[in-house]
Parts: C-alpha cells; structure tokens; sequence
C-alpha cells in the first residue's frame, strides 16, 4: 500500500469525491427520485469504497475494495448515459461526467497493477 498519511491524500479518493460532487450538483433538479438516487449512491461509492479498503490496512483488502470502487465507476457510466437519453442530463453534462468517469476508472485500475506489484 502506498505511504500516505490517509486516504485523504490519494488522488483517486479526491477525483472521485470531485466527480460525485459534480453528479450530485447535475442531478440536483431531476425530479425521479429513484433514478437520481441509484446514480447519486453509484457516484458516492467510488471514494466511499476507496477510503473504506484503505483503511483495512492490508494490501488484499485495499485492492479488492478498489475494484468495487473501479466497478461503481462502471455503474455510474451506464446512469449517466440513460439519463442522457432521457433528458435528464444535457449532452455536455453526460460528455463532461462519463469523461470523469472513464477516466478515474483507468487511474484506479493502475493503482490497483502498483499496489499488486508492491504487496
């Protein structure tokens, strides 16, 4: 695991706190209530699982929650994309938003190749 005073200091926990923030503030008028929830929970799972496998302190724990947060970046492309095709979110948001998404997903991927080359 990467020396770090906490998770606070991994830039993957910050872009993805950043993304769900920008999720939450996009959706913030849609009136589905359950739609924007499920995409809303899908955003706050990426830092969540981050900070939650950091702090179990081992190395296998970290990876395997960081998988789940590289899987809800997955989820939340998929959220995004219908709400696009619903008219829930404008075409930039959805460009903007999947581009975070897409892009977080491939830094936590590369995180989780170092911390397997550095058990």
């Amino acid at each position: 695991m990467e020396e770090k005073n906490g998770f606070e200091d991994l830039l993957i926990w910050k872009e993805g706190v950043d993304l769900a923030i920008k999720t939450y503030s996009i959706l913030n008028q849609c009136r589905d209530t359950g739609f924007k929830d499920q995409i809303q929970r899908a955003s706050v799972s990426i830092p969540s699982n981050i900070s939650e496998g950091y702090e179990r302190k081992t190395n296998k724990e970290f990876v395997y929650f960081l998988f789940i947060a590289k899987g809800s970046c997955g989820e939340l492309r998929t959220q995004l994309r219908i709400a696009y095709l619903l008219n829930y979110i404008s075409k930039s948001d959805f460009i903007y938003l999947n581009q975070m998404a897409k892009n977080l997903s491939g830094k936590i991927y590369n995180f989780i190749k170092y911390c397997n080359s550095h058990h």
